[in-house]
Order: C-alpha cells, then sequence, then structure tokens
C-alpha cells in the first residue's frame, strides 16, 4: 500500500509523534511525504519516506499527481483549519482528488488514528 504523508507546520509534531506510534505498521508500506514533512519524519523514525518538494512549492501537486494517475492507496494529510495557507488552492485540489478517486483521506490525528488502526489489525490478521 503506498501512503502519503502531509502536515501543515503547526502540525508537523502531531505527524511526527504520529509516525513514531506507528512506526511498525508505516515500516510495512511505501511512503512518500511533502518535502519538510518528509524530512522530519525520517529523521525522528528512520523510515524510508520518498519525499516530494515542500507542500508550497508543488509538494501537494506532485502527490495531487499520483492520486490522480491512481498511484496512492491512503492520504495523512493533518491540516491546520485555524491558518490561512498560502497554497489553499492547491490543499483544496488534493482533498478533492482524493474523494474524486476515492482515497482514504485522515485530516486530524484522530482519523488518521482509526486508518492505521486498521492497517494494524489487518496486518495482524494475515500473520
Amino acid at each position: 500500500m503506498k501512503i502519503a504523508l502531509i502536515a501543515h507546520d503547526k502540525k508537523k509534531n502531531e505527524i511526527i509523534e504520529l509516525a513514531k506510534t506507528y512506526k511498525d505498521v508505516l515500516s510495512q508500506h511505501e511512503l512518500c511525504a511533502t518535502g519538510t514533512t518528509g524530512t522530519l519524519i525520517m529523521g525522528e523514525t528512520g523510515l524510508s519516506i520518498h519525499r516530494f518538494k515542500s507542500g508550497p512549492l508543488g509538494g501537494d501537486q506532485q502527490i495531487g499527481a499520483l492520486l490522480a494517475d491512481g498511484e496512492i492507496d491512503l492520504v495523512i494529510f493533518l491540516r491546520d483549519p485555524l491558518t490561512a495557507q498560502p497554497h489553499e488552492p492547491d490543499v483544496s485540489a488534493l482533498l478533492r482528488l482524493c474523494d474524486v478517486q476515492r482515497i482514504p483521506l485522515a485530516t486530524n490525528v484522530n482519523s488518521a488514528t482509526v486508518m492505521l488502526e486498521a492497517l494494524k489489525a489487518h496486518i495482524a490478521f494475515e500473520e
């Protein structure tokens, strides 16, 4: 399964903690992320992550292109709904692509936890 990891600046610590908690689950999947988020997660967890450009510099669009081509299976995008984002049109496009392609999308820690727990249970079931 290919999982995209994205987080706005004020949510970077949350996605790092999430990745630490679910490192065993995430390590069994192909991971990609926007630039800064991917670099921070890799530094804290040692997970292998294909990094794209930073979100505002086109990383959201790069992941969006993979979504449009059906190459992403799950998106964890911890959004900061209280801060205006200079690349908001890119963010909206990425969210719309998840809906169009029927890709599961977690936009906060609780929804991401539900999805990662489901993956964890699936892995345990396969063993």
